[in-house]
């Protein structure tokens, strides 16, 4: 009779099957956020909500870091933020000169602005966001980072508007008429030629 000790004990040529994977994630897959071309000029952690005209209540949009990115070539800034964990966009708008940071009614630590165009979401809709920070001196260093990248961005439209059109060169006009005149002279030196041959001929 076999002990049951025995047969559960461990044996020398048992082991634990291993198998190898099907696919083997070995790389990685680089997620592009179209933020690679962009610094940081702002980074803070806060709370967005957005007003609903339909319900006449403020709802929030989410919970992380909001951000103001400047342009490395173009060198816009825009404010961009994403909630924490899932970084899903809740806030990416353009920062324009007649945009205005209100203060919220009862609170020292947040500001209520409107945007013509937030493009968190496609189609862009207009907005009424209110955002709420930690403290007053996180709230007042955030609007100083907004103002300044108003600034920032109102220069940059006020000196391209400053650029003058392309104008055509006067060289390049003044070519085109000398061109045609040696073309009729020497049309009329062929003419004259041919017109000596004939009467020579005659």
């Amino acid at each position: 009779m076999t002990d049951v000790s025995d047969a559960l004990a461990p044996r020398d040529e048992e082991h634990d099957p291993h198998f190898e994977p099907v696919i083997k994630l070995t790389e990685q897959v680089e997620t592009k956020t179209n933020e690679e071309d962009e610094d940081v000029l702002f980074k803070m952690r806060a709370k967005l909500f957005r007003f609903a005209s339909d319900s006449s209540e403020w709802k929030e949009r989410g919970t992380g870091d909001v951000r103001l990115l400047q342009h490395k070539e173009t060198k816009k800034v825009r404010l961009v933020m994403r909630r924490d964990k899932t970084l899903k966009v809740c806030a990416n708008h353009a920062i324009t000169s007649d945009m205005k940071l209100q203060p919220n009614i009862g609170s020292d630590r947040s500001w209520v602005w409107k945007v013509a165009a937030d493009y968190s979401e496609y189609p862009p809709t207009s907005e009424t966001l209110a955002i709420r920070f930690a403290n007053a001196d996180n709230a007042a260093e955030f609007r100083n980072a907004f103002e300044n990248a108003q600034k920032i961005n109102a220069n940059l439209t006020s000196s391209s508007a400053d650029v003058p059109p392309p104008e055509v060169p006067e060289e390049e006009s003044k070519e085109a008429p000398a061109e045609e005149k040696e073309e009729t002279k020497e049309e009329a030196k062929e003419e004259a030629a041919e017109a000596a041959e004939e009467k020579k001929e005659e």
